[in-house]
């Protein structure tokens, strides 16, 4: 038998999980990834591990012991307020619930340190993925450089180079943007905000805006400014010019209290845009021979069901085994692991487009807090 050559294109959670599966299976494979070192960037604020896909993924992955030295004691505390500084709900975190909160980086550090060397390529920019016929594919690289390999998998986000291999659709904006910036030594240097915020996630709403923030463990303050709103507001706005942005994005929460608008008035350092696009919910392909997607490339949604980088995970996961079940079959595995993916995206997706409309509804916060009681009595 010989052993097929699996290429990861990206190195997020997803792909990251995937070659890591595969390895504690005994498959090789090879993640390319754009970054040019696991430094380049910064990998986000912390992250909800849920015990139905993410702890399942990274037990497959054989490192739950490693997931529960990282856990943010006191992480899943929770506070929703309205824009007036009244708080409507607010709960600590007792240790007992299913979502634990760790940080994105350490997650990450954690599943790069379980990978063999030279498992991942750094600096290796995609320029185009080419069919050769009989499933298997040519990567060309910004480098010059060429891979044909026989199994193909696109981790690499939601602008991903081979999605089109299997479809023509792209993300389309939601209607919600979002302006993040970070609040460092917090309770030293912000107090009032680290008091707004608490010791874990804050959502303080009102109609079609909000700030969703969460203390990270080292004790800076991670906050998103959210509001609905066309594309060409945040597009038009100036973040080179950083105190012309703040007060054009402070001009959103007119009206807000001041304990609540000194998120953005004592951030640290710069803003940064970000406009929230979805791939369509029900997003699927046919069977294509040889390449499969997982994460974002495959399901792309708002973040407001908490489940993009656990469903990555659980992608990678069971990607993996499902080659491992079909170590002479390739086309099988795909198969199998699309028949369980397209489903389950799907549901999370659908998820994640109501909530948005419930966060963002014109009586929020209390339509937020509704679905929190009908999850409560959902079990």
């Amino acid at each position: 038998m010989t052993t097929p050559t699996i290429a990861i294109v990206g190195g997020g959670l997803g792909g990251l999980t995937l070659a890591r599966v595969l390895h504690v299976h005994g498959i090789p494979s090879t993640i390319y990834e754009l970054d040019d070192s696991p430094s380049a960037r910064t990998q986000g604020g912390m992250l909800d591990i849920h015990e139905t896909n993410g702890q399942v993924a990274l037990r497959a992955a054989g490192l739950t012991e490693g997931f529960r030295s990282i856990i943010h004691p006191g992480g899943q505390a929770m506070r929703i307020l309205d824009r007036h500084n009244t708080v409507h709900l607010e709960e600590e975190d007792d240790g007992e619930g299913g979502r634990p909160e760790v940080d994105r980086g350490q997650l990450r550090q954690l599943l790069l340190d379980s990978l063999p060397a030279g498992t991942i390529r750094w600096g290796m920019r995609v320029t185009e993925a080419r069919p050769l016929g009989d499933g298997r594919h040519e990567l060309s690289f910004a480098d010059g450089s060429t891979e044909t390999v026989d199994v193909l998998v696109g981790a690499d986000g939601a602008w991903s180079r081979i999605r089109p291999l299997l479809s023509a659709a792209r993300p389309a904006y939601t209607g919600v943007s979002f302006v993040e910036v970070d609040l460092a030594e917090a309770d030293r240097r912000h107090p009032g905000p680290a008091a707004v915020v608490g010791g874990g996630m804050l959502f303080a709403l009102g109609g079609g805006r909000g700030f969703l923030a969460h203390k990270e463990t080292d004790g800076s303050l991670h906050i998103y400014a959210a509001v609905r709103a066309p594309e060409e507001w945040i597009t038009g706005l100036d973040f080179a010019d950083h105190d012309k942005a703040r007060e054009q994005v402070l001009e959103q929460f007119a009206g807000w209290a001041p304990e609540l608008r000194a998120l953005i008035t004592e951030a640290d350092g710069e803003l940064i845009p970000r406009t929230i696009n979805a791939l369509p919910v029900e997003h699927r392909w046919e069977r294509v021979p040889g390449v499969t997607l997982l994460g974002d490339a495959a399901h792309l949604m708002s973040p407001f069901a908490g489940e993009g980088a656990n469903l990555a995970m659980l992608d990678g996961a069971e990607l993996g085994q499902a080659l491992a079940a079909h170590p002479d079959d390739v086309e099988a595995a795909l198969t199998a692991y699309e028949k369980e993916l397209f489903p389950r995206s799907a549901e999370a997706a659908g998820e994640a487009a109501a909530n948005l409309e419930i966060i963002f509804a014109d009586d929020a916060p209390q339509s937020l807090i509704d679905q929190f009681a009908a999850y409560g009595e959902a079990g």
